[in-house]
């Protein structure tokens, strides 16, 4: 039996930083979306998508190429709501803690 997927909104914000981008980008980022983020948007990975360290404005970032998604995700409800879609230098994205000297 196949796990209900889940439903993904977009803000207006996140809307519009699609839009912005090239077509080929536009396609990769929402093909990248749909294979991970429909199924199971809190699997955590190496590489691709990343719980950060909060406080933050998002629980979790999807990494595609050069560019951030960053979305939350209501596991009760079923939906992850698409925050932005930012080009990797445009904002700051730690997900470890500083390194702390003494």
């Amino acid at each position: 039996m196949a796990r209900e997927s889940y439903h993904v909104q977009y803000s207006q914000e996140a809307v519009t930083d699609i839009k912005a981008l090239r077509a080929f980008d536009q396609r990769k980022i929402l093909d990248t979306i749909e294979r991970h983020l429909f199924q199971n948007p809190t699997q955590l990975s190496r590489t691709r998508i990343k719980l950060m360290i909060q406080p933050f404005w998002s629980e979790f970032r999807l990494r595609v190429n050069d560019f951030r998604v960053y979305y939350d995700v209501d596991v009760t409800r079923r939906i992850v709501n698409i925050l932005r879609v930012l080009k990797k230098d445009q904002v700051e994205t730690r997900e470890e803690p500083p390194n702390e000297t003494h």
